[in-house]
């Protein structure tokens, strides 16, 4: 029998040796240098957020425990055409943790004064899982602030999440909470005070409120609801429904791609963004 040189059997026997992309987390470039930045005081907390380009206004909010530099591949992708917002939610980032609850109805209002300060009347919104829902909350209760709502990996209330109890987390979050800690200490904030983050979160994830099926309804944005088809924590059917309860309601399924889709197929949600950002209005 002939036996095949080593080499040749590692290339072989690579492709099944290889994750599934849903099962990567490919991380982000670095931010680009943002045009300008500012600092919000706003209820206890100072917000910080940095603005890229010109053009129409875009928001973007990132996920828990996380930070705005999360979105640097869509800030590349849409700061030439944009002027692109990217906001550190309050207890998050360069952002201040204040005395208090938080919730992601405190957060919208931060996000508010952050317009306000740059004097936009209205925006596009994109939000990646928290940041979908501090989405949410603005398009329901004011919407004449939002031009349009693009959200990924959001449920609109507890029920759109997959049972976790006695479930080990997935190793995607298990690399995302180690990317947002290191994170955290790069941007000058002592190590003790992302478990104070956390601490603060877990209240507003154990109990997140949400929205009716009629609040829905009354969304007047046009909206895209996104998910990754192999999302770990939130329901494929609520998505779903969400996307026809909403007037304007639109669903994008990304294919082989988990919670974390915007890092593992930036080529094509990029694609998917910019196009529902452009549409001409029905």
């Amino acid at each position: 029998m002939r036996l095949l040189p080593l080499a040749l059997v590692l290339v072989l026997a690579a492709p099944a040796l290889a994750k599934p992309r849903w099962e990567t987390l490919p991380l982000p470039p670095a931010m680009p240098k943002p045009t300008t930045t500012g600092v919000v005081d706003h209820k206890g907390a100072k917000i910080f957020y940095g603005v890229h380009g010109t053009g129409d206004p875009v928001l973007l909010l990132h996920g828990g425990m996380g930070n705005g530099d999360h979105f640097s591949h869509q800030v590349i992708a849409l700061r030439d055409r944009f002027q692109v917002i990217v906001i550190d939610t309050r207890g998050h980032g360069r952002s201040s943790l204040p005395k208090g609850k938080l919730s992601y109805h405190a957060m919208a209002g931060d996000v508010v004064a952050v317009m306000d300060r740059l004097k936009l009347e209205k925006a596009a919104i994109v939000g990646w899982s928290d940041g979908g829902a501090i989405g949410l909350d603005l398009a329901v209760l004011q919407p004449e602030r939002v031009a349009r709502l693009f959200i990924i990996g959001t449920n609109y209330n507890g029920k759109g999440s997959k049972p976790r109890r006695g479930r080990a987390p997935a190793a995607t979050f298990k690399a995302y909470a180690a990317k947002c800690r290191t994170d955290h200490a790069k941007l000058g904030n002592k190590p003790k005070s992302f478990r104070a983050q956390i601490d603060a979160m877990l209240p507003v994830w154990r109990n997140p409120g949400g929205f009716t099926r009629e609040q829905l309804k009354t969304i007047q944005a046009p909206t895209m609801v996104a998910l990754g088809d192999h999302d770990e924590i939130i329901e494929l059917a609520q998505i779903e429904e969400m996307s026809q309860l909403i007037p304007k309601g639109q669903l994008t399924v990304f294919k082989d791609t988990s919670h974390f889709a915007m890092w593992q197929d930036p080529k094509t949600f990029n694609k998917v963004l910019l196009e529902f950002l452009t549409a001409k209005p029905e």
